[in-house]
């Protein structure tokens, strides 16, 4: 579970039905629905509301479509009148946002427009870089699978140009979870399922050129396991020419227990040609423990973080495409290998190996 100081957003989904079905016997057909009151603005912190409600039956009560910041109790009422409590999550975003809450009775709809001001600087439950604004983030607070409107998997075996021993799979193999959140972390297992070792590699939907990343993260000390934290481009077609940029990889049995490397890859420096960018910072209890790594990207320079301290910085030397492509759209990845170039020496008696990673962060430059 993350530290009590980090934000957990409120999830909920409700379920839509008719109030003026058979199934809803105390609600008149029509309906008639007053709601107090007419508006809700609250600030950027975590806020309870309410809303007072009197229809001439049943109602049910509910937020936007997909909005996942806002949770409404009850969502549905036997009694004509009641109060309505509405749950605000923090807005860590540095704009306002809105929502309608609509109140249905019958065929008769009342909305409610609720407005959160936007976020101000040092007044957020998440540490923001100075000069940044969080852009998107991925805190998997709710148990489940990941959720495929944000992420998208890579399948598939064959080595994946590293002589890696895994296959990918999409979140599931064989009935074994390979990608699910629990206990406020996302877990990605690597496990011999019917013969064949399998893992996850999965992707976010969203890119960015430039900014800041950030993950915190646990690792797997089970030799032959390669969890990463990295990025590709989005208009990927030849490697290394369109650039790799590796925030963490971690593998013990070629780079030492508690010992991470960050690096990038390009026409001009890889390690095919054993050029690469790349430095290896100790750190303490990799596995064990959480940390966080981090890379802040510019079009003159990338620096790479761990809990919070500069261990690489690696600057654009102004000669090209060949030694800096990294000025295109690049998406985030997380994955663990099984053995490879990297990964190293195997113990599959030590299978499952588990990565997890508490929550993934995006800041944009303001």
């Amino acid at each position: 579970m993350r530290p009590m100081n980090f934000i957990i957003p409120v999830f909920f989904a409700i379920a839509a039905c008719s109030c003026g079905g058979k199934e809803n016997a105390d609600t008149p057909e029509e309906g008639s629905v007053s709601v107090t009151p007419a508006s809700l603005e609250c600030d950027a912190h975590e806020n309870t509301l309410t809303l007072n409600v009197t229809a001439s039956g049943a109602f049910q009560a509910y937020a936007g479509d997909g909005v996942d910041w806002v949770s409404v109790d009850p969502s549905y009422s036997k009694e004509s009148s009641a109060t309505v409590t509405v749950k605000v999550s923090e807005n860590l975003a540095y704009k306002d946002r809105s929502t309608d809450i609509t109140v249905k009775c019958g065929s008769t709809r009342k909305k409610v427009t609720l407005t959160q001001a936007a976020a101000k600087k040092g007044e957020t439950s998440i540490e923001i870089p100075e000069g940044y604004h969080l852009d998107w983030q991925e805190e998997f607070n709710v148990d489940g699978k990941p959720n495929t409107s944000d992420w998208w998997y890579e399948t598939g075996g064959g080595g994946w140009g590293n002589n890696e021993i895994q296959t990918y799979v999409a979140q599931a193999q064989g009935g074994v979870d390979l990608a699910y959140i629990s206990d406020g972390s996302l877990k990605i297992k690597v496990q011999e399922v019917g013969g064949t070792v399998c893992s996850i590699r999965m992707n976010t939907k969203k890119y960015w050129t430039y900014g800041w990343f950030e993950a915190r993260i646990k690792v797997s000390d089970v030799p032959g396991s390669w969890p990463a934290f990295w990025m590709m481009p989005q208009n990927f077609k030849t490697w290394p020419g369109d650039g790799e940029i590796d925030i963490m990889e971690y593998a013990i049995s070629t780079q030492r227990k508690n010992y991470s490397s960050s690096s990038i890859h390009c026409n001009a420096f890889n390690h095919m040609k054993g050029t690469q960018k790349t430095h290896k910072q100790s750190v303490a209890n990799a596995a064990s423990e959480y940390h966080v790594y981090a890379c802040e990207w510019t079009a003159d320079w990338m620096k790479f973080y761990i809990d919070g301290k500069q261990h690489l910085m690696v600057s654009n030397d102004g000669q090209g495409y060949d030694h800096w492509p990294f000025y295109t759209p690049f998406y985030l990845k997380l994955n663990m290998a099984w053995g490879g170039n990297m990964g190293g020496k195997t113990e599959a008696s030590q299978l499952p190996a588990i990565y997890e990673i508490d929550y993934v962060r995006v800041f944009q430059k303001d």
